[in-house]
């Protein structure tokens, strides 16, 4: 399981990384209907914080956002479900399957790997605001020098007043 894949099926809803469950059937190679069921068979292991459903607003946005399929033409009928890391995470012990395990170790990767790239970010605009300050001596004569070639081309183009030798 490639992480790059997973990595595009993680969405950011209500402010949180989430995967919906019509992702993580095919990821598991079962059926949605299949996942939800079990999941409702498991309901107290899922509370709000580990699973969700969408809004009609939002799942029209994620759709208008990610071109899936409209529920007109065959698509989606029931609003999806989205689990958060805890939710894939628990998912793992409503579905044990030898795939489903691989596939969860392999999510559980994607999202520390993603977190981490965050904390880098994070520290690296950081840095870049404390240098940032440091640097507006630089910018200065930068500016100046830029601006001075123009104020010189200007000068050259001028008539010149006073006795021609």
């Amino acid at each position: 399981m490639e992480l790059q894949e997973i990595q595009r099926k993680i969405k950011t809803l209500r402010g949180v990384k989430v995967m919906l469950d019509y992702d993580l059937a095919m990821l598991y190679e079962v059926k949605t209907k299949s996942l939800n069921l079990a999941v409702k068979r498991n309901i107290n292991r899922f509370p709000e914080d580990f699973m969700f459903q969408l809004t009609k607003d939002e799942f029209e946005n994620l759709r208008f956002q990610f071109e899936t399929s409209s529920s007109n033409y065959g698509g989606t009928r029931y609003m999806p479900y989205a689990f958060t890391e805890q939710g894939v995470a628990m998912l793992s012990s409503v579905i044990n399957s030898p795939k489903a395990i691989a596939v969860n170790i392999a999510i559980m990767r994607t999202f520390v790997k993603m977190r981490q790239f965050a904390m880098d970010y994070k520290e690296l605009a950081d840095k870049l605001v404390k240098h940032d300050e440091q640097f507006t001596d630089v910018y200065e004569v930068l500016n100046y020098l830029v601006n001075k070639d123009k104020v010189e081309s200007k000068q050259k183009d001028r008539k010149r007043i006073g006795f021609k030798v």
